[in-house]
């Protein structure tokens, strides 16, 4: 009899005593492109950087296990079961600073077109399915995550890949993007009831902006109806023509002497006959006064 009731009161002190919550499994997070949990979360990678030091204030000064971003029971309803704001965090309190609205998150280097390889860290594997997004051009990095920025279908869909080095390794092709995007990760389990969530920081390069080089503006050609003015040339006057005096010996020197095509005298012609008769002139004037002179002596 004392025994029985020592083991009945061993039972229910028993209950009394409360449960000491076990640590929950962890399963799985990107580590490549490295996402927020990865680099934030407990045993983070990065948890000194500025973003990850503002998502643990965020979420009361600590954020939980870095691959245990899961949900149970979605069953595929991802959008009606995570809240718009809430992506990186899948709405879960623990890692709500995940979903602040930054630009600084440690981020990786990618460029459009490239064959991105994810790897995908799974401390406890499953089996499953990961559907990869990409968020839609003109996404701002100031606003927090919306399934609207995912767009309606995932850049692609792969069922169970194989599990290499601890990780699950994938390749998805990059779409045309510039500047920073979030590549998200949606891992729905077919051996548990859990789905994973993840957001992964990208930059794509960003064109730089070229500069017009300053160009000498040309001059507008005058239209048909303008009036345009010819530069104006100064034609060298003409030389004057000059005659000279005649010399004293008398003898006049003359141009263009002859007779013109219709067979008329020249001008030239009677400037000789009276050249010939003013010398005839004065021969006859100077005998008249030799003889006066002669009748006189």
């Amino acid at each position: 009899m004392f025994l029985r009731r020592l083991a009945v009161a061993g039972l229910v002190a028993a209950a009394a005593v409360p449960a000491v919550p076990t640590a929950a499994l962890a399963h799985g997070a990107p580590v490549t492109p490295i996402s927020r949990s990865a680099a934030c979360g407990g045993n983070g990678s990065r948890t000194g950087a500025a973003a990850c030091v503002a998502a643990r204030k965020a979420t009361g000064g600590r954020l939980g296990a870095y691959d245990n971003v899961r949900l149970a029971g979605v069953n595929g309803a991802d959008r009606e079961r995570v809240p718009d704001g809430q992506l990186c965090s899948a709405g879960i309190a623990l890692y709500e600073g995940l979903d602040l609205p930054r630009d600084d998150f440690p981020a990786t280097g990618v460029r459009s077109g490239q064959r991105l390889a994810v790897s995908y860290r799974g401390t406890i594997p499953h089996r499953g399915s990961f559907r990869i997004y990409l968020t839609k051009k003109g996404y701002d990095p100031g606003e927090k995550l919306t399934w609207d920025d995912l767009g309606a279908e995932p850049l692609a869909e792969i069922t169970d890949p194989p599990l290499t080095g601890g990780a699950y390794r994938m390749r998805v092709t990059l779409p045309q993007r510039t500047g920073r995007h979030l590549l998200y990760v949606v891992w729905e389990t077919s051996s548990t009831p859990d789905t994973y969530y993840s957001c992964s920081d990208l930059t794509f390069p960003v064109p730089a902006v070229k500069k017009a080089a300053a160009t000498k503006k040309p001059s507008p050609s005058p239209s048909k109806t303008e009036d345009v003015k010819e530069p104006v040339t100064e034609e060298p006057e003409e030389p004057q023509e000059t005659t000279a005096a005649p010399e004293s010996s008398g003898t006049p020197t003359l141009a263009a002497i002859g007779a013109s095509d219709d067979g008329t005298i020249t001008l030239g012609h009677w400037l000789i006959v009276g050249a010939l008769t003013t010398a005839a002139l004065v021969t006859a004037g100077a005998g008249v006064t030799r003889m006066r002179r002669l009748k006189k002596g």
